[in-house]
């Protein structure tokens, strides 16, 4: 649900396409500043990486990163997980909590699928971006400000969530200062072929891949992603038998596919 990291390496990405080169030339440029940043982009292809990417390039690189998953979340566990608590606050007389938002101070704080945010909670988050302070929740503790760098990534539309009265359209335009899209696989199938080549030297194990094969690896959608493609090459290294993979033996969703279109093409 979160994590919070003294310092964090800068990820490795394997890029071919010229779209991911193009995104991490903005991502280099949006870690000079220390605006926030907006990430989106489909499940699986890779946002939080991309966070990971701009704090490491960033002038915050020794201070803590710290993630926080918006969703699935009440108003009270996601207001205690951002601001912490005092003690007492809850039962059991558990002793105060440092909230993610004093974790991160002149760090980054990446909040993770912050369109499923509650709306009550939109009106904190909105508040600290505009004036730095931090409420204590159920405490007389003083508001103080800190200094931390908020960079959010989600998989949903906003400008719907905002025409559907679900999103504050003040905290999109403040969340929004720099947007970087990430574009799904299908878009860029320069890079399926250099993944896979990672995925497979990361498990030590040598494949071949006929030419049908790599077509219909092409040719698939990749609704999952990045997330799907290391799936697949990982369910491939643990399940062929030989050094050789064919269509029959790639995933049903893929194969499937790959027989139709040889069908309508004959």
């Amino acid at each position: 649900m979160s994590s919070s990291d003294a310092r964090v390496e800068q990820p490795t990405f394997v890029v071919a396409s010229r779209a991911m080169t193009e995104l991490l030339a903005m991502a280099d440029g949006a870690a000079k500043s220390p605006a926030t940043v907006l990430i989106t982009g489909e499940s699986g292809v890779g946002k939080d990486l991309v966070a990971r990417y701009v704090h490491s390039r960033s002038s915050r690189s020794v201070a803590p990163f710290v993630a926080v998953n918006c969703a699935g979340l009440t108003e009270a566990r996601l207001e205690s997980e951002l601001f912490g608590y005092a003690t007492g606050y809850l039962t059991g007389g558990y002793p105060a909590k440092r909230g993610k938002l004093r974790h991160a101070h002149r760090g980054t704080l990446f909040l993770d699928e912050v369109g499923d945010m509650i709306r009550s909670m939109q009106a904190w988050l909105f508040r600290f971006l505009e004036y730095g302070d931090i409420p204590g929740v159920s405490s007389d503790q003083s508001q103080t400000f800190h200094d931390v760098r908020v960079v959010a990534a989600t998989n949903r539309d906003l400008n719907d969530l905002v025409a559907a009265g679900q999103f504050r359209e003040d905290l999109l335009y403040r969340l929004r200062v720099i947007h970087l899209h990430v574009p799904p696989l299908r878009e860029r199938a320069e890079d399926v072929h250099a993944l896979m080549n990672h995925f497979l030297a990361c498990s030590g194990r040598n494949l071949s891949f006929t030419d049908e094969a790599l077509r219909a690896l092409s040719n698939h959608d990749w609704p999952g992603n990045v997330r799907e493609l290391q799936n697949v090459v990982e369910q491939l290294v643990w399940l062929s038998t030989g050094g050789v993979v064919d269509v029959e033996h790639l995933p049903v969703s893929i194969s499937n596919k790959a027989g139709l279109l040889t069908r309508r093409v004959h």
